[in-house]
């Protein structure tokens, strides 16, 4: 972000009915200290007027690529020369497949293409639409390019169907892009962060899990990279998009995960254990599918390694940060699972309230006792909890 205050952004719109909600988030980013310029295309104009737009954000709104008002008739270049991140919201699935394939035939897409600050997309559009494969080949495009897509939700489209395709609410969308705005509290700190469960193989088709999603370590994930942290991602199977930017190591069993970690730790300054390693895997899998029969079935576990505690026991740990996940008697258990492993910071909740939802609640607890955080989305559980491990950590440098 430039230095200048406030926070510049190029808010973008292209023509859909979502784009009603772009007048909402635009009066937001101006309530949390925003700066926005707005530029919208031709069928965004069908939609919501740029007067609307003009009075909203207090400046002229920008729509075409010709516009002699501007510096040397380069608006494709000045305009967002002074932003500090571009998002577009709506974005449509013909905006979204211009970009992903540097198409610029209009205002919007040009600068996009010219820029030198970070963009982010807010897809909407009717579901068939989204789960289109050539849309989903953009999609793929567009993270491999190092494009942020926020969204979208599930839920009630204007067409009268119900499916993937909804345009975040503008108060997630203004968090989303207010967070990636904001001081890089990490900034070259290398992070190892673990997350998902893990499979330990029973023989070739079945296994022992649990029910995490995933979600959580991502989220912190998402949140460091934020920060400035470069990050390193162990994961266990997920069906997430991991955050652009992480460097991904896929595993599947704990013995895995627990290889990958001893591979990268010794450049971690911080680690952040968020998996849901299995605690027990299967003594002798078996090579070759189980028949089933009407015979009981015994199987032997023996306990798989603590990744945690062999992390934080190491002769020179990095700074450790645990997940507890307990069904009851949470802060009883979690602080004697920061004392056992020698933590300076675990996170603690109720594993049925967490595990596969899309929201938390998270106590923190460290040297100065504990530390609740309100119930909502992950992405905000993990902003709070990175913001309390910069502190802790540089306290500690």
């Amino acid at each position: 972000m430039h230095a200048s205050n406030p926070p510049r952004v190029l808010l973008g719109l292209t023509g859909g009915i979502a784009a009603y909600k772009a007048a909402e988030l635009c009066r937001m980013l101006i309530k949390h200290g925003a700066d926005v310029r707005v530029v919208m295309t031709a069928a965004a104009a069908r939609f919501i007027t740029p007067v609307t737009m003009q009075a909203l954000s207090g400046q002229a709104v920008a729509s075409d690529l010709w516009d002699r008002a501007i510096d040397n008739a380069m608006g494709h270049i000045e305009l967002s020369r002074d932003r500090d991140l571009i998002v577009v919201a709506p974005a449509s699935a013909d905006f979204m497949a211009k970009v992903a394939h540097g198409f610029a035939d209009d205002l919007l897409s040009t600068l996009c293409l010219a820029r030198e600050c970070p963009l982010f997309l807010a897809p909407a559009m009717n579901r068939q639409m989204w789960e289109n494969p050539a849309t989903q080949r953009s999609v793929e495009l567009l993270r491999g390019d190092g494009v942020t897509l926020l969204g979208p939700a599930s839920g009630d489209q204007a067409c009268g169907e119900v499916g993937q395709g909804r345009m975040l609410e503008p108060e997630e969308l203004a968090s989303h892009v207010m967070a990636a705005l904001g001081p890089k509290l990490l900034s070259g700190v290398q992070m190892l962060i673990t997350a998902g469960p893990t499979f330990e193989a029973i023989d070739p088709v079945r296994g022992i899990t649990n029910r995490s999603s995933g979600r959580m370590g991502y989220a912190v994930a998402q949140a460091a990279l934020e920060a400035g942290a470069e990050v390193t991602l162990v994961s266990g199977p997920t069906s997430l998009a991991p955050p652009a930017g992480a460097r991904v190591v896929p595993v599947i069993s704990a013995q895995e995960m627990l290889e990958a970690v001893n591979a990268h730790v010794g450049a971690a300054q911080i680690f952040v254990s968020v998996a849901a390693v299995a605690d027990y895997r299967v003594r002798a899998a078996s090579e070759r599918k189980i028949k089933k029969s009407e015979q009981a079935l015994t199987l032997e576990l023996e306990p798989t390694v603590d990744i945690l505690q062999a992390v934080s026991t190491r002769p020179s740990p990095p700074f450790c940060v645990g997940f507890a996940a307990e069904s009851h008697d949470l802060e009883k258990f979690a602080q004697e699972k920061r004392a056992r492993k020698k933590l300076p910071l675990l996170a603690a909740n109720i594993a049925q309230d967490a595990i596969g939802a899309e929201d938390n609640s998270l106590i923190l607890f460290d040297d100065a006792g504990r530390h609740p955080l309100p119930r909502g989305p992950k992405l905000q559980q993990a902003r709070a909890l990175v913001r309390h491990i910069a502190t802790l950590y540089g306290s500690r440098s």
